[in-house]
């Protein structure tokens, strides 16, 4: 890791994690007051939605957290085609690349048993889907992440409509935490922060009294390990917000679960924030960090297309021999993969991808293109897209990185980020 920024050179001095280090700088009166902000988690769907993200830290002065899960970056290099070693890796050497010095902070989302794609598809055992995500975890810890998200809360053996009962999920936690705490000791590694809890409904922990109980039982189950000296910085709440075109953040069901994370030491965090109407609410409401995906890669699916578009009209007059066909190559890679199927709503289980509604089909198709962007047959296809353009004198990634960093300032925006790296800079300096 390349980051020499003043809150990793003062979070190594002190022991302190740099995430929990951060929200108390940001947060906690004894630093100052007057400035709310919410971090923003981003997920590198892909590599130009990585140098997007780098750029615009760089250019808003804000911290920069990649929040990556076990689909996207794995140790079979998950589809991005980046292990955890070689994410951390070219984080360092895009942030080298365009001179960014801000705070750097990668994180592992949705660390836990069948909550990667493939070993719900290989019907692994509990005992092997364990065994997969300790690898990973280890994996992690040793590439130099910084916060590891530990989420127990799925289990594809369950009886349909049935959830796992709270004390299995809080020992199921504690067991992926208390082999994180010995990979990291074993090796020396400096100390982690952790993440726990999920809004999914199938975890059973999404109300404010079941919110609560988890967290004491947590609090109960990691003293009795011997790990009372290792806390949750954050715990994901059910704040209202699901992966749909339409979404809505609900700021009183989060103030209420803010409350009860405070009380016991943590922040709150969202996940599904893509797509979030209110944004603006986030900081307002007092919510620690929020997270965002699926929206950065509809963003560059509508960058292609639009390239797409320009290029065909290229071939159609005779300036381009040949065109990449990049549109139809990934609508076809999202169709045949059956991936749409994971973000159907209830009522569209039934249907084929083509019976569904032409806006609909858009969507499914914009968040699925992650999935694909650095398949084989993409990659080809983008690099006969980019050859068409730069003979014109057009950056076909200038374009896609755009559109990524468009959508990326409306968060960066409503979360009061900009400038925020300078801010906690100056509160740090004043508590030397």
């Amino acid at each position: 890791m390349s980051d020499k920024s003043l809150i990793r050179k003062k979070s190594l001095e002190l022991g302190e994690p740099i995430v929990e280090l951060l929200l108390k700088v940001i947060n906690e009166p004894s630093y100052g007051t007057g400035w709310r902000a919410t971090l923003l988690g981003i997920c590198p769907v892909s590599q130009l939605t990585i140098r997007a993200a780098i750029e615009s830290a760089s250019l808003h002065d804000f911290p920069l957290m990649f929040v990556a899960t076990l689909n996207q970056v794995d140790i079979d290099g998950g589809y991005t085609g980046l292990t955890p070693k070689d994410f951390v890796d070219l984080v360092r050497v895009e942030s080298e690349r365009v001179g960014f010095k801000g705070p750097t902070i990668i994180c592992l989302d949705h660390g836990g048993p069948w909550l990667k794609d493939k070993h719900v598809v290989e019907r692994l055992k509990l005992e092997e889907a364990l065994e997969q995500v300790e690898k990973s975890i280890e994996a992690c810890i040793k590439a130099g992440y910084d916060l590891l998200h530990i989420d127990a809360t799925a289990d594809i053996w369950l009886e349909r409509n049935k959830t796992l009962d709270m004390d299995t999920i809080v020992e199921r936690t504690i067991d992926l935490i208390e082999y994180a705490e010995g990979v990291r000791e074993k090796i020396h590694a400096p100390r982690v922060s952790y993440e726990v809890g999920t809004e999914e409904i199938y975890g059973g922990v999404t109300s404010p009294r079941s919110f609560k109980k988890f967290i004491v039982k947590l609090k109960e189950g990691l003293k009795n390990r011997g790990l009372e000296d290792v806390w949750p910085c954050f715990i994901v709440g059910n704040v209202g917000t699901f992966l749909a075109p339409t979404n809505r953040f609900n700021s009183n069901k989060a103030r209420t679960l803010v409350k009860i994370a405070k009380s016991q030491g943590l922040y709150l965090k969202g996940h599904f924030t893509d797509y979030v109407s209110n944004p603006n609410e986030y900081p307002k409401a007092g919510i620690g960090a929020a997270n965002i995906g699926p929206e950065l890669a509809h963003a560059e699916y509508r960058a292609l297309e639009e390239l797409a578009g320009l290029e065909m009209t290229f071939f159609r007059r005779g300036h381009v021999s040949q065109p990449s066909n990049i549109i139809e190559k990934l609508n076809e890679a999202v169709i045949r993969s059956g991936k749409w199927k994971k973000w159907l709503r209830a009522k569209e289980h039934a249907l084929e991808f083509h019976q569904l509604p032409q806006k609909r089909r858009n969507w499914l198709l914009g968040t699925g293109a992650r999935y694909f962007f650095s398949s084989s047959e993409l990659v080809e296809a983008k690099t006969i897209l980019r050859k068409n353009f730069e003979r014109y004198g057009i950056d076909a990634e200038r374009v896609i990185i755009a559109k990524i960093r468009d959508v990326l300032w409306k968060y960066i925006h409503a979360f009061n980020l900009k400038d925020l790296t300078y801010e906690v800079n100056s509160r740090l300096l004043k508590q030397l």
